[in-house]
């Protein structure tokens, strides 16, 4: 009688291991699973400090990508601007962006963005007071040469608008860092 009760808490204690050892084994291919998300996930941005003879210019802007696969990514971003001349000029600038990138071979990088921001300006002289809000809305085309994740290349704004807007041109210079 002893060997069969001896038998039995054995035989439930082998079953009991092989149920957790398979219990545990499905939860760590769960996790792998879902930690595959952020393996894709780059981060970079930007940072920008000016100063001068009375000016100020600081402007931060950081962004993610999602990289489905080698050839293609794609991203948003946020930027905050402040610049001031003193006694003549003061600006807020803020707003998101979204990015696609397209990566035909490893070197070239083509990218499409799209950028809105909100632009708050005051102009300030010894006889005026002038103020003006706005948004900017930017349709960018870029291409660039890429080497590991850095890339540097040119974009053109299709709706830049002279005199009116936050960019003086609609060709732009960049360089974009993902980590």
């Amino acid at each position: 009688m002893k060997f069969s009760k001896i038998l039995t808490v054995l035989l439930n204690s082998v079953f009991l291991f092989y149920f957790s050892l398979s219990i545990s084994a499905q939860n760590s291919q769960e996790f792998k699973t879902k930690s595959n998300f952020w393996e894709k996930v780059q981060f970079g941005g930007g940072l920008g400090l000016g100063f001068g003879n009375g000016y100020t210019d600081i402007s931060v802007a950081p962004s993610a990508i999602y990289n489905f696969n080698q050839y293609v990514a794609a991203g948003l971003g946020l930027q905050y601007s402040y610049s001031q001349q003193k006694d003549l000029y003061k600006a807020n600038i803020y707003g998101a962006s979204v990015i696609g990138l397209f990566n035909p071979i490893e070197e070239v990088q083509l990218s499409v963005e799209v950028e809105q921001l909100r632009v708050n300006t005051v102009f300030e002289d010894f006889y005026n007071h002038y103020e003006d809000d706005f948004w900017n809305t930017a349709l960018f085309f870029g291409a660039g040469y890429r080497t590991d994740n850095i890339t540097f290349g040119v974009r053109y704004n299709v709706l830049h608008k002279d005199n009116r807007g936050v960019y003086a041109d609609a060709f732009m210079p960049f360089i974009r860092i993902y980590f």
